[in-house]
């Protein structure tokens, strides 16, 4: 039996501590997860995916606010783990701790050496990368700098967004890392180091990089919106407030940038730098997600070939 640190935060870390719960060879002795946070308008406390299943399963939680320098890091060291299993964890791992267990492995989503960071699957989208997929590495001090043990890739398709590649992604870690980890730990699996001129990285999304572009190309917009899709969710303005943009199809057309250049019932059009963009399901501001159909049957109503979203 191998007894396992667990640290993730989001559901893509309880897809892969669920898997390592379901298999006998692994004992996961402690859960390291973020901080209960307060979110939205109602700053309403919200705990992790990960720590839910910590609850469920009633394992030893901690939720240190940084890791290094905490007393929780003195107590997971005292544990004498045999390894830490990590996956979108939000916080770098101390080196004392990395040091004190013989191994450290990340369930990483992207194909290092691309997109290093924490907004891999958000940066692949919005990239218009054809594939992406899984990287098992060794825990560095650097981010996601470790060698590699194992990878696996799948393709993006135009219907994917941020939401449907981290479930795929999820399973694809799963399964990856309970393929890979026995015969990491046999020692029959030799890491490959990382080419670092070939490294690129995906830093956290801004609130300013949420912001659509309307001098951007129609494809370069659809990715963008798709890369945001469904958080943090990307947006124009209109009458000076945020709307937010879900999702929207490429069709022909021309204007200047951000203007209507198409309205029915059922039809809300928007030129880009290059082509256009028709609007699928929208957010004004203060209302519910919506279809664009809907949308313009209530207060869009308004709208005229010839207005303009954006500043």
């Amino acid at each position: 039996m191998t007894n396992l640190i667990f640290m993730g935060t989001p559901e893509f870390s309880a897809t892969v501590l669920r898997g390592l719960l379901e298999d006998p060879q692994y004992t996961v002795i402690a859960v390291v997860t973020q901080p209960d946070r307060a979110v939205g308008r109602k700053k309403e406390i919200k705990i992790t995916p990960v720590k839910e299943v910590a609850l469920e399963y009633h394992l030893p939680l901690f939720q240190p606010e940084k890791l290094s320098a905490s007393q929780e890091l003195d107590h997971l060291i005292a544990l004498g783990a045999d390894g830490i299993i990590t996956a979108a964890f939000g916080q770098f791992l101390p080196e004392k701790l990395l040091h004190s267990v013989p191994f450290a492995l990340n369930v990483h989503a992207s194909l290092l050496p691309k997109y290093r960071g924490g907004a891999p699957i958000h940066y692949a989208l919005i990239k218009g990368e054809q594939k992406t997929g899984i990287t098992i590495m060794e825990m560095v001090k650097q981010m996601d700098a470790g060698d590699m043990v194992a990878q696996s890739s799948i393709m993006i398709t135009k219907e994917d967004n941020v939401g449907t590649l981290f479930v795929k992604l999820a399973a694809l870690g799963r399964d990856l890392l309970l393929e890979t980890l026995p015969a990491y730990m046999r020692g029959e699996i030799i890491p490959q180091a990382q080419a670092e001129s070939e490294a690129s990285f995906s830093p956290n999304i801004t609130a300013a990089e949420e912001k659509i572009n309307w001098n951007l190309s129609a494809e370069e917009i659809f990715n963008h919106i798709r890369g945001m899709n469904p958080w943090p969710a990307a947006h124009t303005l209109w009458e000076g407030k945020r709307f937010k943009i879900y999702e929207a199809q490429e069709v022909p057309g021309n204007g200047q940038p951000g203007q209507i250049i198409d309205k029915t019932k059922e039809k809300l059009v928007v030129a880009a730098g290059q082509e256009a963009l028709s609007l699928q399901l929208i957010q004004p501001w203060g209302k519910p997600k919506m279809s664009v159909k809907d949308f313009l049957n209530g207060s869009g109503r308004k709208l005229e070939v010839g207005d303009f979203f954006g500043e």
